[in-house]
C-alpha cells in the first residue's frame, strides 16, 4: 500500500491562513450543496479559510448545523439551510435565502449526491435508476437553473460540478446507474459552460476517484471489497476529501480564470488504468 498523507488540522490551517494577506476568495459568496458531511464540509472550511462567506445545503440538518457552528467558532462566516436537491421549490428559497444575507452569489458547487450498491443492469430497478439520477443529476441541473441569474447579476461567477471518475472511465468495474448519472453531470457542465461563457459564468467538473468518506464506506460493504477497489488506484490508496476541496478551491478561485468547461480528474491515477 501507498504512504499515507499527512492533512492539516483545521487549527493549523486557520493559523496558516492567518499569515497570508489575502485569500483566494476574498469577498466572495459561495454556496456548496451537500455541505454537512465529507467532501462537502471539507469545502466548506477551506472556502471560509481562504475568505469566503459560505451557505451550506443539506437534508442532514443536525450535521449541517454542526458544520455551520465549528465554522463560526473559527472566526468564519457560514450560514445552514435545509435543502432537498430533488426539490425546486427548495433550490429557490435557499438561493433566495443566500442573496438575502449576503447580498449576492458568486460560486455554485453542486456537491451532492448518492450511492447505491452495484449491481447488474438487469437487477436494477426503474425506480432505483430515477431515484439516483433524481439526486446526482437533476439535482445539479436545478441548482445551475437557479444560480444563473443571481451569478448573472453578480457579473459573473463560478459554478463547480463534483462528477466521478465513473463519468468517464474504468466502465467494466462501474454501478450502471451511478456511472450514467455522473457522465450526464460531465456534459450538462460542459453545456452550461459554452452557453453561459457570455455571461462570465464559468462552469467546470471534478471527477473524483475513491474518497476517503462515510459515503463510500456505505457503499463499498466490506474491508475486502474496498481493497480490490484500490487494486484500480496506481497510487494504491483513497483520496481525502480536503484533496478534493483543493482542486475545487482552484476552480472556484480566480486562478482558473480561463478554464471553462473542463473536467478536473483527481483520482489516485484511476483513470490511466
Amino acid at each position: 500500500m501507498g504512504r499515507r498523507t499527512r492533512t492539516l488540522s483545521e487549527k493549523e490551517l486557520v493559523d496558516f491562513e492567518g499569515r497570508k494577506e489575502m485569500g483566494k476568495l476574498d469577498g466572495k459568496v459561495a454556496f456548496i450543496s451537500g455541505g454537512a458531511r465529507g467532501q462537502g464540509a471539507a469545502e466548506a472550511k477551506l472556502f471560509v479559510q481562504e475568505g469566503a462567506r459560505v451557505v451550506i445545503g443539506d437534508i442532514l440538518d443536525e450535521e449541517g448545523r454542526k458544520i455551520e457552528a465549528e465554522i463560526q467558532e473559527l472566526g468564519g462566516e457560514a450560514t445552514y439551510v435545509h435543502l432537498d436537491v430533488t426539490n425546486e421549490s427548495n433550490w429557490e428559497k435557499a438561493i433566495h435565502e443566500t442573496v438575502e444575507r449576503y447580498g449576492k452569489l458568486d460560486i455554485l458547487v453542486n456537491n451532492a449526491a448518492i450511492v447505491i450498491p452495484k449491481t447488474s443492469i438487469e437487477e436494477r430497478t426503474g425506480e432505483e435508476w430515477d431515484r439516483i439520477f433524481e439526486v446526482n443529476t437533476k439535482g445539479v441541473f436545478l441548482g445551475t437553473k437557479h444560480a444563473l441569474p443571481v451569478l448573472r447579476e453578480s457579473g459573473g461567477g463560478s459554478i463547480v460540478n463534483i462528477s466521478s471518475v465513473a463519468g468517464i472511465a474504468q466502465s467494466m468495474h462501474q454501478e450502471p446507474a451511478y456511472a450514467s448519472s455522473k457522465a450526464a453531470v460531465r456534459i450538462f457542465t460542459k453545456v452550461t459552460a459554452a452557453q453561459h461563457a457570455k455571461d462570465h459564468i464559468r462552469c467546470n467538473s471534478v471527477h473524483p476517484g475513491p474518497i476517503d468518506t462515510d459515503m463510500l464506506m456505505a457503499s463499498m460493504g466490506s474491508p475486502e471489497n474496498m481493497a480490490n477497489r484500490l487494486t484500480r488506484v496506481p497510487m494504491e490508496r483513497k483520496g481525502t476529501a480536503e484533496e478534493i476541496a483543493k482542486g475545487v478551491l482552484y476552480l472556484a478561485s480566480d486562478d482558473s480564470s480561463y478554464v471553462t468547461g473542463s473536467e478536473l480528474v483527481i483520482d489516485g491515477g484511476a483513470i490511466v488504468m
